[in-house]
């Protein structure tokens, strides 16, 4: 007899709340994690009675109540609504792009001023896509000139972009903007989701929540003494780097991360708002978060002298650093097809998560999968 049912390896999101659903079906789990702290990059740490997102900013938002009553049952969420500005040579602009937007890059007041303004800025990246033979983009600086036309790509995308993935718009998939929000209305709410916000309180009470009465390990790398954990579950659930489990014998995958300038001010109020991107690219970092406008709205926000902030900044992933962003190019999605194949062939190890799955995930997603899972089942 094995001592738990599931050894989950990294007390994030995805294993926390699957350790949350597995102890209500009856299951013994046991939430193991290399940090000092649990949540994965979900982890505040209160500083000056601000909840400090240390890993970057976390929106929650669903468009599925069965997803945001779940949530929501382990802690109350706030109002939040992200709602980000751009910052370009000091002048300011609202995202997602809208009619704000518009207005303040044009002057124009109508939608119909609008798309004709963009019409004409993307008649040049349709002639040239026609002259090649092509109706589809060939990247992202195509994709983004056919959503936006040439002033809101020069100003608000291709200095972030670039900064952000270290490479040159011409050399990213057109994918990755493809679903870019663009409205021709005054609406400066980023989502389309019918709900979003913040756990009160901050992400450690989610986290808290989900993991209350399961036994938890941290500072512990499993790598370490990987037979010893291997040995005392039924089933390991595993949310690291795919490509780390099987020892990188494909050849290691890419990814892109994120190094974080903090800074405690004396003032109650930076710049008005929780995000705020910096998108030319002669200013190093990608944004600026004030962690306070999270949690404190309106007069509120100077019940507090002090703010937060933190300035993010796009690196090349190296050893030692948390890998954030999969890089999904041809070579790495090719890369990690290999290592799916191969984790199918683990059948006492289930692989979940950001890092396990090398996709991508909102927060959401990720909820709805494991409320959607049959845990009588997975456990024969």
């Amino acid at each position: 007899m094995k001592e738990y049912d599931y050894l989950i390896v990294g007390g994030g999101l995805y294993g926390s709340v699957f350790a949350h659903r597995a102890t209500l079906a009856g299951k013994r789990c046991l939430v193991i994690d290399k940090r000092k702290h649990l949540g994965g990059n979900l982890y505040c740490e209160n500083i000056e009675g601000i909840n400090v997102h240390k890993y970057g900013a976390h929106i929650f938002h669903t468009s599925n109540p069965q997803v945001w009553d779940f949530v929501n049952s382990i802690v109350p969420f706030n109002r939040y609504t992200n709602s980000p500005m751009a910052n370009y040579r000091g002048k300011l602009y609202n995202l997602p792009f809208n009619m704000n937007t518009f207005h303040q890059m044009w002057g124009v007041v109508t939608p119909e001023e609008a798309r004709r303004k963009i019409e004409q800025q993307r008649s040049d990246v349709v002639r040239k896509m026609a002259m090649a033979g092509r109706i589809e983009p060939a990247n992202l600086e195509e994709q983004a000139l056919l959503l936006v036309g040439q002033d809101i790509y020069e100003r608000l995308i291709k200095g972030y972009t670039e900064k952000q993935w270290g490479r040159k718009c011409t050399e990213l998939p057109p994918f990755i903007i493809k679903r870019l929000p663009v409205r021709f209305v005054f609406d400066n709410n980023y989502f389309n989701d019918k709900y979003q916000g913040i756990p009160i309180g901050g992400y450690n009470k989610l986290i808290d929540g989900l993991l209350g009465g399961i036994e938890t390990l941290t500072d512990v790398d499993f790598f370490a003494n990987r037979s010893h954990w291997e040995s005392i579950a039924r089933t390991i659930v595993f949310t690291g780097a795919i490509d780390e489990y099987f020892d990188f014998c494909f050849g290691k995958l890419e990814y892109r991360t994120v190094s974080f300038e903090q800074e405690t001010l004396q003032m109650p109020n930076f710049q008005g708002n929780a995000v705020v991107n910096y998108t030319e690219a002669d200013i190093p970092y990608t944004r600026i978060i004030e962690h306070k406008h999270f949690e404190m709205f309106g007069d509120d926000i100077y019940t507090n002298p002090q703010t937060i902030i933190s300035r993010e900044y796009s690196i090349k992933w190296e050893k030692g650093r948390e890998p954030y962003y999969p890089i999904n190019n041809d070579m790495n999605n090719r890369l990690a097809e290999k290592y799916r194949k191969l984790a199918q062939k683990e059948k006492h190890v289930i692989f979940g998560g950001r890092l396990a799955e090398y996709k991508y995930y909102d927060m959401a997603p990720i909820v709805e999968k494991l409320l959607n899972t049959d845990f009588a089942a997975i456990s024969q």
